[in-house]
């Protein structure tokens, strides 16, 4: 028998496809293996019930599951501080709702009695209102700061309520503005945050210099130094002004305060020239010249020329009517077209005259001695007027004079002991009041 030797590489290549054959079957195998349970669970699927192949309908069952009851118990001796800020239009009863405070026997007491009858009626926005109250809303302890730098303190007490009222410890600071006139100083001050108490003196320190309803211009401007007393950071009052400087139509005006020295009015300039004038200006405050000072007007209601010997004023009535300058009281009644009058005798043959008046101060009579600035009188429309306003003559040695433009006589100049003091003082301030100017035209800028 005759056997063909076969060579080592084709010996090779069967062993290869016979492998290969091999592998082919195994995965064919696993694959049989993966696929039988799919197919039996088709055939399942397909074999078995409606209502056992579909989604089983969803029902949602709700059981009370019983939990154990706690009771909460108050403490009824607990109490809770509450702190609240006045809002605008707030009233007590608003206030203790907020504080939770539901007391009406507390809201009783302090409305009706008149030891804390200030809680009512000195209610200022923005300050604070502190209470203690226990668990029930009963109040137990409550404290106001009142606007006089006072406190109001009250304490319940086996007796009811125990007030107390105790000055304010305020710390002092001074306090640096500018403002930029744009239309009125009201406007400009208000725009800088400056306090109308404080835009009031500016006008009181200027008023024989400065027409501040005629005069100011827009780009005129203020830099103020001026008092700021405060409790726990807040702004309770302002003070004097210290230092003031306004830039009026390119002419510079300044005021240093000098509160040693024995005058009312104690503002200097900075070379110590007093800027108190013996007589204002105008008596009332921030008025406008509705009629001017001439001596041949046609007269709104005699319908004829004739000479108007003084200033009409224009107000509402019930302005306050200053006194311009001290002096005693030569007549107050009723006279003529002047209707209600009040006639002042000053120093230097001087005297002045306050026409169509609506009503006197309280008390004040012929001979009684009034002081610059007293309140004599009132705002109207007696006698011959058309609209309220207030008739000011200004007459010296019995002739009319404007008072609009009258040199006014000057008032106590600066002592002499008190002029070093006042140097150093005046540097300091004009000190601030040029640091002010600098940060204005570098912001500005």
């Amino acid at each position: 028998m005759f056997f063909q030797k076969t060579p080592f590489a084709k010996r090779s290549i069967l062993t290869q496809n016979h492998l290969l054959a091999v592998s082919k079957m195994k995965l064919h195998w696993i694959f049989v293996v993966f696929l039988l349970p799919v197919i039996v669970l088709i055939s399942t699927l397909g074999t078995a019930p409606d209502s056992e192949a579909g989604y089983l309908p969803i029902k949602t069952t709700i059981n009370a599951i019983p939990l154990p009851f706690t009771m909460h118990k108050q403490n009824p001796n607990k109490a809770f501080w509450h702190t609240d800020e006045v809002r605008r239009n707030d009233t007590l009863d608003v206030i203790f709702n907020r504080m939770s405070v539901h007391d009406n026997d507390a809201l009783k007491f302090f409305m009706y009695t008149p030891e804390v009858s200030a809680l009512n009626t000195q209610l200022v926005p923005g300050r604070n209102i502190d209470s203690k109250v226990n668990a029930a809303g009963k109040l137990l302890y409550l404290q106001y700061d009142l606007p006089d730098d006072e406190r109001i303190i009250a304490q319940l007490t086996p007796d009811g309520y125990q007030v107390n009222k105790e000055k304010i410890p305020l710390v002092r600071h001074e306090i640096l503005k500018s403002a930029t006139i744009k239309s009125s100083l009201f406007g400009a001050t208000d725009d800088a945050e400056i306090p109308d108490l404080i835009a009031l003196q500016i006008a009181d320190i200027f008023s024989s210099e400065i027409d501040f309803n005629e005069d100011l211009r827009s780009g005129d401007t203020i830099s103020v130094v001026y008092e700021g007393f405060y409790n726990h950071g807040d702004l309770i009052r302002t003070g004097d002004i210290l230092a003031v400087e306004i830039v009026n139509r390119g002419k510079t005006y300044q005021a240093i305060h000098f509160g040693k020295a024995n005058n009312k009015y104690a503002y200097y300039t900075p070379e110590g020239k007093s800027l108190h004038k013996s007589f204002l200006r105008s008596p009332l405050e921030f008025t406008r010249v509705s009629s001017s000072f001439s001596h041949g007007r046609f007269h709104p209601v005699l319908h004829r020329v004739r000479a108007h010997k003084g200033v009409d004023l224009a107000a509402s009535t019930g302005t306050r009517v200053k006194a311009s300058g001290d002096g005693v009281v030569k007549f107050k009644g009723r006279k003529g077209g002047y209707g209600n009058v009040i006639i002042i005798q000053h120093r230097n043959h001087i005297e002045t005259l306050y026409g169509h008046l609506s009503g006197f101060a309280k008390g004040l009579h012929k001979g009684n001695k009034v002081t610059q600035g007293d309140i004599i009188g009132y705002v109207g429309m007696s006698g011959m007027a058309t609209g309220p306003h207030l008739h000011y003559e200004f007459l010296l040695r019995g002739v009319h004079r404007d008072p609009m433009k009258v040199a006014l006589p000057t008032g106590t100049p600066l002592e002499e002991k008190y002029k070093a003091e006042f140097e150093v003082n005046a540097a300091t301030y004009m000190a601030k009041i040029n640091m002010l100017n600098r940060h204005t035209m570098t912001a500005s800028n």
